[in-house]
């Protein structure tokens, strides 16, 4: 049992400690050479965005792409609205722009169902991926396809910024940012050695011939697009440059039904890209390891180690152990209700809750993913 113990949290303390320090080395020695970017390449582009009862962020995201840098003979806009049933039809069939195409369909299906429809109309050689609620910068376009100039190059991913309503004007990011920093810190490092493991779902681009049809029922559309393009051989490039923004949810509870589902799609996508896990994957074998598997599978370490820790309490070590897991527990409980209350806590208090708030909603997730048949269809949350 003690062994157990020490298993479960070696491996969450090498997926969040020692996986990244493996990263700066293997960054540091086997780094590839930069992709080279042509500034003037801009050929035509195609922006996808796949919407569900976005009537509140739609009209304001296609003002967005339609004020984007990009020359507009070259930028086409293809927005699915997915059996929408507010007043997103509505809004998007008041442009009247040559370059946006909309389409609208009756039922609810699912984004991947409704990105394939999609896909299918586009002939435009390189396309951009987004969501309804989030906001280019307008040279994000630009810079997203000056790397594709590299024949090398399958797929770029924009960063993502996020912040919190109050800070809109400033655009700053959230008060949980530091998680945040810390995984744009790995992609950029992962990037280096064409080692990525997924794409920022709110702004990623790759090349038209690369996508293949998804799975209707697939959650995490973006990481399997990624690792599909991955498969193929080609190179995932990290453009940091390239920025959006979108705002976070208000509080953890509006944020948790997202992150159940996202668990939901993490387990389904761990089961499609066994290929990954293989060393011939090369460095994206350790990525997808460290970076995503053991992540997954950080809320059943957890278990593990409070239970075992449990059962060997009547050792001083483990009696310990047990308080301090105890402890954070309740330190997070507290943070939580807090939050519901929209009332600040303590920047640690506040790492704690959103740590276990996250390997709860995993927890949640995987449970649901193995005691029900997982559907396309979504419903619209708070982010």
């Amino acid at each position: 049992m003690a062994m157990m113990f020490w298993l479960s949290v070696l491996l969450i303390a090498y997926s969040y400690v020692f996986y990244p320090l493996l990263l700066i080395v293997i960054a540091k020695f086997f780094a590839l050479s930069p992709v080279s970017r042509c500034h003037r390449s801009q050929p035509d582009v195609a922006v996808v965005i796949a919407a569900f009862n976005e009537e509140q962020s739609i009209q304001a995201r296609v003002e967005n792409l339609l004020n984007l840098d990009y020359p507009s003979h070259k930028l086409h806009i293809y927005i699915g609205s997915d059996g929408s049933t507010d007043k997103t039809n509505a809004i998007l069939n008041s442009f009247e722009q040559e370059n946006v195409t909309v389409r609208c369909f009756d039922v609810n299906r699912g984004k991947a169902s409704t990105l394939n429809d999609l896909m299918q109309e586009i002939t435009q050689p390189i396309v951009v991926f987004s969501d309804a609620n989030t906001e280019f910068k307008s040279d994000a376009v630009t810079i997203l396809v000056e790397h594709f100039d590299d024949k090398n190059v399958g797929l770029v991913s924009g960063e993502l910024h996020l912040f919190e309503a109050s800070e809109h004007a400033h655009k700053g990011d959230n008060k949980d940012g530091v998680y945040w920093k810390f995984e744009q810190m790995l992609k950029r490092l992962e990037s280096q050695v064409d080692a990525m493991v997924g794409a920022n779902g709110a702004i990623y681009a790759l090349r038209r011939e690369l996508y293949i049809p998804l799975a209707s029922n697939t959650i995490v559309d973006d990481f399997m697009i990624a690792m599909q393009v991955a498969r193929s051989g080609k190179r995932l490039v990290y453009a940091e440059e390239a920025c959006a923004y979108e705002e976070i949810a208000p509080n953890l509870k509006a944020e948790q039904q997202r992150r159940v589902r996202i668990g939901m799609g993490n387990y389904q996508a761990f089961l499609r890209s066994a290929w990954a896990l293989s060393p011939t994957a090369k460095w994206r074998s350790v990525a997808y390891i460290g970076h995503k598997v053991l992540r997954w599978f950080t809320p059943h370490f957890m278990v593990i180690a409070l239970v075992s820790s449990l059962i060997l309490a009547a050792e001083p070590f483990f009696a310990t152990m047990l308080f301090i897991q105890l402890l954070g527990y309740a330190i997070a409980i507290w943070g939580t209700q807090q939050s519901y209350k929209r009332k600040r806590v303590p920047s640690f208090a506040a790492f704690i809750s959103f740590f276990v708030s996250m390997n709860w909603s995993l927890l949640l997730g995987f449970i649901r993913f193995c005691s029900k048949d997982i559907q396309g269809t979504w419903q619209r949350t708070a982010r």
